[in-house]
């Protein structure tokens, strides 16, 4: 029996309460989600649109809720997850995440269920283009058996290179930093082999991660606009304390180890 389509398990009231409890996680356990000022979508208008991105760490799927909410408000996300995993996160079942079997039966269920995302109305696909974690620096980026398929189900698509990072600063919370890559046309990729087509996305994707480290590397916030603020300073009694002191004196308190500008 086939599983009931994504289109109609997802839930719009459930998909923003789970972004609200997803965000408020995210601001205990992490500093910033940070986009540098080149990294931010193009206009994709009402075509259908394809997010592939790395898969660097657990927290990707945490980007992957708050990423679409915030930049694609208008926009419906649908993001494959492999099935056994989903068995530990049903509830994810209603935010629009649907379950991948392995072997050649799920590959062919995958592009059905894709097919028909792409097809929708103000639908678009995110998902993981390694299909496995694979660290920032490890090369070359693995590219899933299916993705070069992709292009095959949406002709009109707009596909979106999307770098993910995580990277510890001055602060005890490390940052979340994501960016975009220049978008490259589903045609584009129809004139290509799958090989040719499977270099062409890899090589996309490669360059949007590098660009992305260099920025990490410069350690400046102000290169980056601010999506989700998150906590900040050592927390607990320290910091009332620090608190205290700043009030004692007049002074304004700021809990961060350094001084900085910010941007967004």
């Amino acid at each position: 029996m086939e599983p009931p389509s994504p289109l109609v398990l997802r839930d719009a009231r459930s998909f923003a309460f789970f972004h609200v409890v997803f965000a408020r996680f995210f601001r205990r356990h992490m500093g910033a989600l940070r986009l540098p000022h080149w990294g931010m979508p193009p206009e994709t208008g009402r075509r259908p649109l394809i997010v592939l991105a790395n898969h660097p760490s657990w927290w990707d799927g945490v980007a992957f809720m708050l990423l679409p909410a915030r930049l694609f408000p208008s926009r419906h996300v649908f993001i494959p997850m492999e099935a056994a995993a989903m068995g530990k996160y049903g509830f994810m079942r209603r935010l629009g995440v649907f379950g991948i079997e392995p072997g050649a039966r799920g590959a062919v269920a995958f592009l059905r269920t894709a097919k028909a995302v792409l097809e929708a109305p103000r639908a678009m696909l995110w998902m993981n283009a390694p299909g496995r974690f694979q660290d920032v620096r490890e090369r070359p980026v693995a590219i899933a058996p299916g993705v070069t398929r992709l292009p095959e189900m949406a002709p009109d698509a707009l596909v979106l290179p999307l770098a993910l990072d995580y990277v510890f600063w001055t602060e005890r919370r490390p940052e979340m930093l994501a960016a975009f890559g220049e978008p490259i046309e589903a045609r584009e990729l129809l004139a290509l082999d799958r090989e040719a087509r499977e270099e062409r996305i890899r090589a996309a994707l490669t360059a949007t991660m590098d660009r992305l480290a260099e920025e990490a590397f410069t350690r400046d916030p102000g290169r980056f606009t601010v999506l989700v603020s998150g906590a900040e300073g050592m927390g607990g009694f320290y910091d009332l304390w620090r608190r205290f002191v700043a009030l004692l004196r007049g002074r304004r308190f700021d809990p961060r180890h350094a001084r900085r500008a910010e941007s967004g």
